[in-house]
């Protein structure tokens, strides 16, 4: 952290250093119309597990690389894979462990990244793959920021596209197709020596099958449209050396939901390259228009909802991740420098979810209790 005090220490004195130590801040990535000074490479492996009273339910294991070259003193090329291992079992309406399905599945993801850099601007193109046994995705996007003069403004803009091929096992549909379009734009500010402030706007408009093919009584609209608008705050306090990293994300789609998320984390150094990240996180949603709750029709009994009928066609669905609910997740995460170039992590996270803590109206009724913890070891090199 004495980079950052020396940063700020300059800044103080001279204004056209504020940028510089607006970046030292952690946690807040700009878009960067710099190429990188070194290459550098991740390789994470995240643990992965949920579960309701009564079930077990999805475990997955997910080791991760990711490598990042400049090269010509203008370019930069980035490159990740991810191998996700998925099994366990899913209720397969609302939360009922009766209805559990097991499965065992493998995904196999990567990506590649180009940006071309030029004085206060970069160009960036991304394809990628993502592939599993029922599903297969393809997607690109190209990225542009831009910084203003004094390099204290950066505007960001952004398209990318995605093609979806959805084969269930199940034989329920065969050859079902899903396009996606996602635009976003963000300005990233220095407001001070000590902050830097951030604004993100996203929308996304989906066609094809977004139906769970593995869920009983689940017919979804073969359209969605998503809006976010995310707004990040860092400060850096001098007399302790942590920074704050508080955000606030409010989401919006044409199937009825709307979330609102607020997160909190403070970065404290500890002194010989330790650092510690605590953080909290608060989560709210409405339900979808066309989720029911658990009550069912007494011709049919479950899953079915009351006056069901096989031939009506009509959009509805017993996902209880469509459901009114609230949730919290409380983390850590713990990094260690080794030398100038090496940094080892380890994160750990604990979420739970309950219908009773929706804020701003009433949860949806007859829905267990659901909780996941997740643990992310990692280490980066560069040179």
């Amino acid at each position: 952290m004495d980079a950052i005090k020396d940063a700020l220490k300059d800044a103080i004195a001279r204004p056209d250093a504020v940028l510089m130590a607006a970046l030292a801040l952690p946690g807040l990535a700009l878009a960067q119309v710099q190429p990188p000074e070194q290459a550098s490479l991740s390789v994470k492996y995240l643990d992965y597990q949920d579960w309701q009273p009564g079930l077990d339910r999805i475990g997955v294991h997910s080791p991760a690389v990711e490598l990042v070259v400049p090269f010509a003193g203008a370019w930069s090329v980035r490159g990740s894979m991810v191998s996700d291992t998925i099994s366990g079992a899913s209720p397969r309406y609302h939360t009922a462990v009766s209805g559990a399905s097991h499965f065992n599945e493998k995904r196999n993801a990567g990506d590649v990244e180009v940006t071309r850099y030029f004085p206060r601007a970069s160009v960036s193109l991304d394809v990628g793959r993502s592939n599993e046994n029922d599903y297969l995705s393809k997607f690109a996007s190209v990225r542009a920021a831009f910084a203003s003069d004094d390099n204290n403004r950066t505007w960001t803009f952004g398209v990318g596209v995605a093609n979806d091929t959805i084969n269930p096992v199940n034989l329920l549909v065969r050859d079902e197709r899903k396009h996606t379009v996602d635009l976003m734009a963000g300005l990233t500010q220095v407001l001070t020596p000590r902050d830097l402030g951030q604004v993100v706007v996203t929308h996304t408009r989906g066609e094809g099958y977004f139906t769970m093919p593995y869920k009983y009584v689940d017919n979804r609209p073969r359209s969605q449209d998503k809006s976010t608008v995310l707004l990040r705050w860092n400060h850096y306090f001098s007399s302790s050396g942590m920074t704050s990293r508080a955000s606030y994300r409010f989401y919006t789609d044409s199937w009825g939901i709307r979330a609102h998320t607020l997160e909190e984390q403070l970065v404290r150094p500890l002194g010989d390259g330790w650092k510690v990240t605590p953080l909290v996180r608060l989560y709210t949603q409405s339900a979808a228009r066309f989720y029911f709750d658990p009550g069912y029709d007494t011709r049919f009994g479950p899953p079915f909802p009351p006056g069901y009928s096989f031939t009506d066609g009509r959009e509805i669905s017993a996902d209880q991740r469509l459901s009114a609910f609230g949730a919290v997740t409380l983390g850590l995460k713990v990094e260690k420098e080794i030398g100038k170039n090496t940094t080892v992590d380890v994160s750990l996270e604990r979420y739970r979810q309950q219908s009773a803590w929706r804020l701003f109206g009433g949860g949806s009724p007859g829905l267990q209790r659901f909780d996941a913890r997740s643990i992310v070891v990692g280490i980066t090199t560069r040179w």
